[in-house]
């Protein structure tokens, strides 16, 4: 038997109007109103990333058709567009979050759109989404110090747990970004899981720090989705993405350790 592979869905802005830095990668909430309508038609089934992982680790059968629904960086459309959305459907979702970004007592500022408040994100998790770390200013992890790293995201995990009451336990890499140093630092600071992007299908050997999604953007066409969630052309459609991917992973690479003999030196 295959080993069952799981879409991971990656939003970030669901807006009417986005700005011009967040357009590409937001979502109208129409669309996404069309999107969720499909899941349910489908009769797939949304987890958790944290439920996810767990039925990995436990060996749990996983429940007809999951699907991951995930939110990244916390802009304020999540609350007011897809709240009623999967409310509607009963889904759940995992929204993670860039805690500078929040609006509040810990915003260092810097977001690139109009954004959660913690009162929202408390609604979110009262209505059973899992919230998550996302850093705390959204940097480039692989390029940070190992002390700013540790800092990054033990100061991420702690303002959750504070203004939640629950420490979070999953965690989705800003821009995508991670190395094994990385990781290593994800899984110290108490998350036990974490997504990439990678833009394939998530599935249980890609270990539980690295799991892949699919970005759905603004000129993601309802064809399309219908291909991404049930796994078809996914190689195709994101094949120029990947290639790109690959190429500045090692300039990436590269420059960190450009930066580790400087500081040496």
């Amino acid at each position: 038997m295959s080993e069952p592979a799981v879409p991971v869905l990656m939003y970030h802005a669901v807006a009417t109007a986005p700005n011009e830095e967040t357009l590409g990668l937001s979502v109208a909430p129409e669309a996404f109103a069309e999107q969720m309508a499909l899941l349910g038609d489908r009769g797939f089934t949304p987890l958790t990333t944290a439920g996810l992982a767990r039925c990995w680790r436990s060996g749990s059968p996983l429940p007809e058709r999951p699907v991951l629904i995930t939110f990244d960086d916390g802009y304020e459309g999540v609350h007011r567009h897809c709240l009623p959305v999967l409310a509607e459907h009963g889904f759940t979702a995992s929204l993670f979050v860039s805690t500078a970004w929040i609006e509040g007592a810990h915003a260092g500022g810097g977001a690139p759109d109009v954004m959660l408040d913690w009162e929202q994100v408390r609604r979110l998790a009262d209505a059973g989404v899992e919230i998550g770390g996302h850093s705390h200013t959204h940097p480039q992890l692989d390029q940070l110090s190992d002390e700013a790293l540790d800092s990054e995201l033990l100061r991420c995990a702690e303002i959750v747990s504070d203004e939640l009451g629950t420490r979070p336990v999953s965690f989705a890499y800003p821009y995508g970004y991670s190395s094994r140093r990385v990781r290593r630092a994800v899984r110290a600071a108490g998350f036990a899981q974490a997504l990439a992007v990678g833009n394939g299908l998530a599935r249980r050997r890609q270990g539980p720090y690295a799991l892949q999604r699919v970005t759905v953007r603004r000129s993601t066409s309802a064809d399309e989705f219908e291909r991404l969630v049930e796994g078809r052309a996914i190689g195709r459609n994101f094949a120029r993405d990947r290639a790109l991917t690959k190429g500045y992973a090692v300039v990436r690479r590269a420059r960190q350790v450009r930066k580790a003999v400087r500081s040496r030196v």
